[in-house]
Order: structure tokens, then sequence, then C-alpha cells
């Protein structure tokens, strides 16, 4: 056992129980040891939910990163949409742990979030968004796909209209408005 394979375990836990549902007795019990064999891994239940998160921000990073590959603009948009909000579908306990900005003087938290938007960034250059423009539309994309995703994994829609048709209307939407953004 090492770390890698202890915040691994946890991952899996989270998504399928949620942040209550995990703890170092639930995740020691599942790698069958005792709980203070943990901490040869681990910094306690803080540290653990970094490294989760650190984790989670480099995966979605990684995926976002390979749907933009070979795209641009309005192809790469819905690439990246659908990459994310497959990857917040498959991962719902992590999801969570990937929208928040990273904490003050944690070089690493801040590097893998940049690496997150970094992407988001260069797909927006084929849109000639650049700057406060750029940023401005990174706020937009993130907060219309946050939207749908979250409400979405929380269980909130229930009207009986397919949601792969809601979520490509929004994506669409999306596509529209950053073809127009600079005009």
């Amino acid at each position: 056992m090492n770390r890698t394979i202890v915040v691994e375990r946890a991952a899996l836990i989270l998504d399928d129980r949620s942040l209550d549902g995990l703890s170092l007795s639930v995740l020691a019990e599942s790698l069958g040891v005792r709980t203070p064999s943990l901490y040869k891994h681990i910094d306690g239940m803080p540290g653990l939910q970094r490294d989760i998160m650190l984790r989670a921000k480099t995966s979605l990073a990684h995926v976002l990163g390979q749907s933009a590959i070979g795209r641009s603009r309005d192809d790469a948009i819905r690439a990246l949409a659908l990459a994310y909000r497959r990857w917040a579908l498959q991962h719902p306990g992590q999801y969570p742990m990937t929208v928040h900005a990273p904490a003050s003087g944690d070089d690493d938290d801040a590097s893998v979030s940049s690496s997150i938007s970094d992407v988001v960034f260069n797909v927006l250059e084929g849109y000639g968004l650049l700057g406060d423009d750029a940023v401005d539309a990174t706020r937009f994309l993130r907060s219309s796909l946050h939207g749908f995703v979250d409400l979405e994994t929380r269980g909130a829609f229930e009207l009986p209209v397919d949601l792969e048709r809601s979520f490509a209307r929004l994506t669409e939407s999306v596509v529209v408005a950053l073809d127009t953004w600079s005009r």
C-alpha cells in the first residue's frame, strides 16, 4: 500500500458515498488495514481531501485537454462540454472538489487549477478571445457547464424532457454566444 493507492481508493469511495460517507475508518476497512496505518500515507482527513482534490483536478484537466486536441472553435467547445459533463457524472463525489479556486499559498493547487483554465484559454483563442475577454468568456462557459452539471449530479432535473437534448441546447447556446462574443 502507498499514498497513491490510498488516495485512489478514497476517491472511489467518495464517488460512491459523497464526502459525508468518506471517513478514515471506512477507507481503512476497504483497504483491509486499521485506521492508524493510514497515517503513514496521508496527513489525516484534511490531507486526504486535499490529495483527492489535486487528483480530481489533474484528471479533469487531462480529460478536457484530450477532448480539445485536433479541434477548434465550436467543435472544441462541444467536445470540451461533453468531456466536462461526462467526467462529472463519472465522478459525482469528486466533482465538487474541482470547482474551488486554489487555496492561497498552495502552489500545487494553483498549478493544477491553472492547467484546467489553460485548456479553456487555448480553446477560446480560436475565437480571438484573449486577456479580459478570455476571462469573461471562461467564466461564462464554466458557469453554464457547472450550473447544468451541478444540478444534474444532485438529481435536480426531474422534468420529463430528455437531458441529452437539454445539454445539447445549452452547449449550442454557448457556441452561439462565443461566436458573437467580441462583436
